[in-house]
């Protein structure tokens, strides 16, 4: 799942082909991330929601691939959209795909939500000659608050209490890295972001969303 459920814009056919702008408003975090992704890139998007980020990159940059996603809802608006859209589990891997299939692999606000974090990852470095992956910074003030007053966090970018949540992780970014490099991926970029801004000072403090840029080692 991508944050498309967390940000009420859920199942809004009306966003399917964004310009640059309009994709800044509704997704300032996508917007950010698409930068990162060169033209005519072949793409694997994990957790890929209702298509929207696909739908851009196919659209404002000429790129090709796949999505993979399980909720029915979703794979169909992904369809309605012209999105290649495999309905997998993602706890299921990507056997399916042979090695470096893929310029980029995408993992945004899906990782938080797996039970097998570690073997996900794995397979990520395997297909993707780069990944981008993203998350809810559990390091973000807020969080360490609310954690401070005995209550488990609640934002913007983890709406849910703590009995009904569908995240099964909470990493912090320090702690992200420290499993990149140790599933066989080298950091080539880190940023911290709120509200599609970067943050430059104290990023695992103020920094409610972690993206890292990511390079298989070999």
């Amino acid at each position: 799942m991508s944050l498309a459920k967390q940000n009420g814009q859920s199942g809004q056919s009306g966003l399917s082909g964004l310009s640059v702008q309009e994709l800044k408003t509704h997704r300032p975090d996508l917007a950010f991330i698409a930068d990162w992704i060169r033209p005519n890139a072949h793409v694997l998007d994990i957790g890929c929601g209702d298509g929207v980020m696909l739908d851009f990159l196919q659209n404002k940059k000429k790129c090709s691939g796949y999505g993979i996603e399980i909720a029915d809802d979703k794979v169909l608006q992904c369809a309605q959209r012209g999105i290649n859209v495999i309905q997998q589990d993602m706890e299921q891997g990507l056997a399916m795909f042979a090695d470096q299939s893929f310029d980029t692999v995408l993992c945004l606000s899906s990782l938080q939500m797996m039970q097998h974090v570690e073997p996900l990852l794995r397979d990520i470095a395997r297909v993707g000659r780069e990944a981008i992956v993203s998350f809810p910074n559990f390091g973000y003030w807020p969080h360490r608050t609310a954690l401070l007053k005995g209550k488990m966090p609640v934002s913007k970018l983890l709406p849910y209490q703590w009995y009904d949540t569908p995240n099964l992780r909470c990493a912090t970014i320090a702690d992200f890295a420290d499993l990149a490099h140790e599933v066989g991926l080298d950091i080539v970029q880190w940023v911290a972001l709120h509200e599609g801004q970067v943050i430059h000072r104290f990023p695992n403090w103020r920094g409610s969303l972690a993206v890292f840029r990511l390079k298989n080692k070999t």
